[in-house]
């Protein structure tokens, strides 16, 4: 049995190619699993081959073995197609024969297929390790390969690096040559253009002169900003006199180009009329003008090129000389015109009119000379100073011919007028539309207007010192008040209607020192510079108010009390109320030494006490020696108000003691008596005279009280009235006299309210009534219905 089981089970052979076939399978079972479907297939598959037929030898064999006489027949249940075997069978032997060889026929036709199959797979996996170990020396080769070709790559890639290196080198050296040569370019520059430059026909009209100029700037630009290259100061010296050349050349040129030019021009302005003043404005413009650009005209280009650069100082200093030249060549041709001209204006025209038309004409010849030179410079036009060579010599004609004829002006009237021409319409009106053509005339204008204002200064103070503070009055100016009088009896002509008249018959009536100071201080105001005007202005109000106070105390002399004080609150109202819209400050800070302090300190040194060699203490002597500064302060418009006050209250109180004073002596004698008699001081004899009641005093009996009353009522009916109508005289402002009158009218309703009070203490009810005084109401009433 077992060798049958061993028979039956022949060992496979132990080869790669079975576990590598197994692992195979394995791996594709896992990778590729059956669906159900395939899996019952398979399933049907193994349950038609669980049972196989016997071999075909064996089928229909009949096996008879006679020996025995036993007939043996066999049939396979097992097997659906095949015929019962048959043998006869005489022995045992026989039997276990045909057994034998039953159970050998049975396993060779069993083992054969699977024999068979075992063999085919043997060889198959002897194949397959062939197989395999081609492949295993296929790969071995193909990893042999790949080292080779990583060897290679890796060979190519350095000498592509390599090359690459060495291209970048070849860049960076051609790229260095290049910068080598075009730095060397700036330096081999220099023998080209140093044989252009001092080439005979080199000149400054050339076509390849400005070209070869422009590549002189860039080299020298390049040495200057690289001055480390080796030398770079030697060829920066011969580059920087080859530049020399060349802008002495320019300059040469320009200035024969304009000697040429305004020769042409001269030559064209003869050809037209020798005399000069009699050549017309057109043509004088179009000849000195017109003509000389055209002449001119190839310097343009030149002069552009110079401006363009003039941001190295090299050009800045040649753009400067040829404004010069320009500007000497151009001066040739206008200052013999411009000077017959202004000459002539001199001649013709008064001061005023030779002011404006001198100042018009030569800001059209500067307009006129902006153009040209705008057009040749047009970079420079903004620059001012650049035509200063031309328009001072132009401006300074004018100005020599005002000069001296402002030094001998004394008229404040014209100088006037002067400040308001230089001043509003030259500096003002024209300046303003014309302002970058004449700018250049404006610094000799401003200096004319200085001039004027000094002068107008000199003649205002002139005039203030003679007209004003040394003013001495005729008889008709203290006229006062018979020539408020005559003013007011004179008829107005009403048909005329003219302001000015009826200005001029109240200026009759001022003081003069008065009107020249207000007339003075108005032409002044809008004339001078505020500063100036404020000194003016403190000094003249101050000598008008001492004028118009001297003029007072004549009249007081002359006429009255009254009307001199009157007569100095009218004008000093005046002055007042006149200065008023003037916007300044009429206060004046003086300062001066004060020496008066050294006397004493001199006395100690003569006398030995001090010494002047002591330095222990020299700083506190420099410092007693030293003069001191005392500031004081003058305000005109404070000391008017000052006396203006005081003058009002003086008036104030002469009125009231005129119209009230026995009344007020009155008051004054009830009260010294009460205070006498409230001392104690008084002996017997006195006491009983001064104990009397007060109506049995001498000076305040019934009748003597009565008396004062009616002298009283009588001075406000004959001398109040009189009084207010001079106040109407002298004031013409009712307010004023209103204000004026206030106080007057206090003081009168104050006696009366004492001295009635004193009644209604000291004396009777009969006695009251007796002296009959009118009620303060009443008393107002009549006062106020004075005015």
């Amino acid at each position: 049995m077992a060798a049958t089981k061993a028979a039956s089970s022949p060992s496979l052979p132990k080869s790669g190619a079975i576990s590598k076939g197994y692992n195979f399978a394995s791996t594709w079972e896992q990778s590729a699993p059956l669906t159900e479907e395939q899996q019952a297939a398979i399933v049907s598959l193994s349950h038609a081959v669980a049972e196989r037929p016997f071999p075909a030898n064996l089928v229909h064999e009949y096996v008879h073995r006679p020996e025995n006489g036993l007939s043996v027949s066999a049939e396979d249940t097992n097997l659906g197609d095949s015929g019962a075997i048959e043998a006869v069978l005489v022995n045992t032997n026989q039997f276990y024969k045909w057994f034998t060889d039953l159970e050998s026929a049975m396993k060779s036709e069993t083992e054969e297929k699977y024999l068979h199959y075992v063999n085919n797979l043997t060889e198959r996996i002897q194949t397959c390790d062939n197989i395999l170990h081609q492949v295993d020396e296929t790969l071995d080769l193909f990893n042999e390969l790949q080292l080779q070709h990583q060897t290679v790559t890796t060979k190519t890639k350095t000498l592509h690096d390599a090359c690459d290196r060495l291209l970048m080198e070849k860049q960076k050296l051609m790229e260095f040559a290049e910068a080598l040569r075009s730095k060397l370019n700036y330096f081999d520059e220099l023998e080209n253009i140093s044989s252009n430059f001092y080439s005979p026909n080199m000149n400054v009209s050339n076509y390849n002169f400005l070209p070869l100029l422009k590549r002189l700037d860039e080299c020298i630009s390049y040495i200057e900003s690289n001055p480390q290259y080796a030398e770079s100061s030697v060829y920066l010296l011969k580059f920087r006199q080859l530049q020399s050349r060349a802008l002495g050349m320019i300059r040469t040129y320009i200035l024969a180009v304009l000697k040429t030019a305004a020769s042409q021009v001269q030559a064209a302005f003869r050809g037209t009329d020798g005399n000069k003043a009699s050549v017309s404005e057109g043509v004088e413009a179009s000849v000195i003008y017109v003509r000389f650009k055209a002449a001119a005209s190839e310097l343009k280009p030149v002069l552009e090129e110079i401006e363009s650069r003039s941001a190295r100082k090299e050009y800045v200093q040649n753009l400067a000389e040829c404004h010069r030249l320009y500007c000497e060549q151009r001066l040739s041709l206008v200052k013999g015109i411009v000077h017959q001209r202004v000459s002539d204006f001199s001649k013709k025209e008064a001061l005023p009119s030779l002011t404006r038309s001198g100042c018009a004409y030569l800001m059209q010849v500067c307009q006129m000379e902006y153009q040209l030179f705008t057009h040749f410079f047009p970079a420079s036009s903004e620059e001012v100073s650049s035509l200063a060579p031309l328009v001072d010599p132009l401006s300074t004609y004018l100005y020599d011919i005002l000069r001296p004829k402002l030094i001998h002006e004394a008229n404040i009237d014209l100088l006037c007028e002067l400040v308001h021409i230089l001043k509003v319409e030259v500096l003002g009106e024209q300046s303003a539309r014309q302002s970058e053509t004449v700018a250049g005339l404006r610094p000799t204008l401003q200096r004319i207007l200085a001039d004027v204002n000094e002068r107008l200064t000199f003649r205002a103070r002139t005039y203030i010192r003679d007209e004003i503070a040394n003013y001495v009055p005729s008889y008709e100016d203290l006229d006062y008040p018979g020539k408020l009088e005559g003013s007011a009896n004179t008829p107005s002509d009403t048909n005329l209607g003219v302001p000015e008249d009826e200005n001029a018959d109240v200026f009759k009536t001022w003081y003069p020192p008065l009107e020249k100071t207000l007339s003075c201080l108005s032409k002044l105001y809008r004339c001078l510079e505020p500063a100036v005007f404020t000194g003016l202005a403190q000094e003249a109000v101050e000598v008008c108010s001492l004028s118009v106070q001297k003029a007072s105390k004549l009249i007081i002399k002359r006429s009255t009390t009254m009307d001199g004080q009157l007569f100095l609150i009218k004008h000093l109202l005046i002055l007042r109320e006149q200065i008023a819209p003037f916007d300044i400050e009429f206060s004046v800070t003086h300062k001066e030494l004060d020496f008066s302090h050294l006397l004493e300190h001199l006395r100690r040194i003569l006398g030995g006490q001090a010494s002047l060699f002591d330095w222990s203490r020299s700083t506190s002597l420099a410092r007693t020696l030293s003069p001191r500064v005392l500031e004081s302060q003058i305000d005109a418009k404070k000391e008017l108000e000052k006396c203006l006050k005081t003058t009002c209250e003086e008036f104030i109180m002469s009125v009231t003691k005129l119209i009230v004073d026995p009344m007020l002596s009155f008051v004054t004698k009830v009260t010294a008596i009460k205070v006498s008699l409230s001392t104690g001081t008084q002996n017997q004899k006195a006491d009983s005279v001064l104990a009397k009641p007060l109506k049995e005093q001498a000076f305040a009996t019934p009748d003597k009280v009565a008396e004062l009353v009616q002298k009283v009522y009588a001075a406000i009916q004959q001398e109040l009235l009189p009084i207010l109508e001079k106040m109407k005289l002298y004031l013409q402002n009712p307010s004023t006299r209103t204000i004026l009158f206030k106080p007057i009218k206090t003081n009168i309703v104050e006696a009366h309210t004492q001295v009635e009070s004193l009644l209604k203490v000291e004396y009777s009810v009969e006695v009251q009534a007796s002296v009959n005084m009118i009620s303060i109401q009443d008393l107002q009433t009549q006062l106020d219905n004075l005015l």
